[in-house]
């Protein structure tokens, strides 16, 4: 029995979050410089899209470029921001097809003009989808999300738009760049790192971390069905016990 005929349906997880890491080792591996690893990474935002739409996954978040990402060397930003804007112009008509909507997060106005351009363009052609909801996380940072939440509270707290006791969890995740989106269920990180690297903090608190040995270039449609069998297989007790879960 392949994967993908062992996945149950019932247990899909709605949102998906993947940390795309491994580009730049996977290069070097191939004596490449980093940019190549970069380009070839694109056919496995490809493949995971088309295969998590295929499954029924309602939300799929890729995180793309991080706020602090801007520190590497200004020759692969340039090439990067590059590549999203080709990749952008290339993929919109395939996310047409699938009926699948284009969404970004993060503080997208600080984008390069060109890729600010082409990513609005994107989520303009795509606002009517329905089948899935592409999340790319752009020039983000769960810090960043948090502060600016934070902030826009603060002042609508002050102009008497909120009141203080009524202010729960529901307020502030209204506020974050996610407003509206689910939490992710399941979290995948690529290249064998284990840590979250400043992405969706507040979001995935009670999401299922997965982490993988392999690049990012080399993820392909059965490591993402690795990982959602390894997600169904896991017990969900949100601070309960398992005896509280039985029916």
């Amino acid at each position: 029995m392949d994967l993908k005929s062992q996945i149950k349906p019932e247990k899909l997880p709605s949102h998906i979050a993947i940390i795309m890491d491994g580009n730049g080792r996977w290069a070097k591996q191939h004596g490449k410089p980093r940019v190549f690893g970069h380009r070839n990474g694109v056919k496995a935002v490809r493949e995971s899209t088309e295969a998590a739409a295929e499954l029924g996954v309602k939300y799929l978040t890729l995180y793309a470029f991080s706020t602090e990402n801007w520190k590497r060397p200004r020759l692969e930003i340039d090439a990067l921001m590059k590549l999203l804007v080709e990749t952008l112009s290339k993929e919109v008509n395939t996310l047409m097809k699938n009926d699948i909507k284009l969404r970004a997060i993060g503080d997208i106005k600080k984008l390069p003009p060109l890729t600010h351009k082409a990513l609005l363009e994107g989520i303009e052609r795509t606002k009517n989808n329905k089948r899935m909801t592409l999340i790319l996380a752009l020039n983000y940072s769960a810090k960043w999300d948090i502060l600016q939440a934070s902030q826009k509270l603060a002042q609508a707290f002050k102009d008497g738009l909120i009141d203080a006791e009524a202010f729960d969890e529901k307020t502030f995740s209204n506020a974050l760049s996610t407003a509206g989106i689910p939490d992710p269920e399941l979290l995948i990180r690529t290249s064998g790192e284990a840590r979250l690297s400043n992405f969706l903090l507040w979001q995935l608190a009670y999401a299922e971390l997965y982490f993988t040995p392999t690049f990012w270039p080399d993820f392909r449609k059965e490591q993402l069905y690795k990982a959602i069998l390894d997600f169904q297989q896991r017990e969900r007790r949100f601070g309960k016990i398992s005896e509280q879960l039985v029916p």
